[in-house]
């Protein structure tokens, strides 16, 4: 199971039983190596703008970025950095508003979806979209006993 750590902290609250309880379950669902330590930071929109410049080439926010730092997460200690999700929080508060949940809820969604990311997801083709949101689905089920908004 992957560890992590909170780099910052957000001006919102969240249960943080309920994020351990997120990582638990992904390692649970997914069959792949899963040690080393998962950074989470809360960076405003134009910080995660640059990055997106930066790294992936689009000019412009969005609301989490992924990155992972090796394909394989076997042999890592409990504090080797291993990816980074980098979350705008301010886009959090907005889709938050939009979905019609908190920001506490968009956070955990947003945590799920670039954990994925890390672990080799994506959403590029139809057929790998179908794919993550199943599994996404599948463990927002599996922790809130609702559906995924």
């Amino acid at each position: 199971m992957f560890n992590y750590t909170l780099v910052s902290k957000p001006s919102f609250v969240f249960d943080e039983n309920i994020l351990k309880s997120i990582f638990e379950n992904i390692s649970k669902k997914i069959k792949k190596n899963q040690s080393g330590n998962i950074n989470i930071v809360f960076l405003d929109s134009q910080e995660v703008r640059d990055l997106n410049k930066n790294y992936r080439g689009i000019d412009k926010t969005t609301d989490v970025l992924s990155f992972h730092y090796h394909e394989n997460f076997k042999n890592f200690e409990k504090y080797d950095t291993v990816g980074e999700v980098v979350l705008n929080e301010e886009k959090i508060f907005s889709q938050a508003l939009d979905y019609g949940i908190t920001p506490e809820k968009e956070f955990f969604n947003l945590v799920i979806h670039s954990v994925l990311h890390i672990l080799g997801y994506d959403h590029e083709t139809d057929e790998d979209y179908k794919e993550m949101y199943s599994i996404e689905s599948e463990l927002w089920f599996e922790i809130f006993g609702e559906e995924k908004v």
